[in-house]
């Protein structure tokens, strides 16, 4: 499977627990929405993607990724109830970085 390198580059700083990389990734104003949550500019994106890493160590195995809507499922597990998981996410990318991302089951 083909995948933006932007979004190569999240699912390996996220398997790597780099939450300063993986927030590297975002745009200075860009949004995450994931556990009924905003967390709003790359400052909040890296602490919640640390704090996250923390509790779970979630890792993530892309299985499938929609270049139309641009959105990856991937296979996350962790140390969380009812890992692993299927969850799809949602990118709005422009300009090489990633601007909105929506986390959903």
């Amino acid at each position: 499977m083909q995948l933006p390198n932007i979004i190569s580059e999240l699912v390996k700083t996220q398997n790597e627990f780099n939450s300063a990389a993986y927030a590297d990734l975002f745009a200075e104003n860009a949004q995450v929405f994931d556990e009924g949550k905003t967390h709003n500019g790359k400052a909040e994106i890296e602490k919640w993607n640390e704090k996250s890493n923390k509790d779970y160590k979630a890792t993530m195995e892309p299985v499938d990724y929609d270049e139309k809507e641009d959105i990856l499922s991937a296979k996350i597990a962790g140390s969380f109830p009812g890992s692993p998981l299927i969850l799809k996410f949602h990118f709005k990318i422009a300009d090489g970085k990633i601007q909105n991302l929506k986390v959903t089951g």
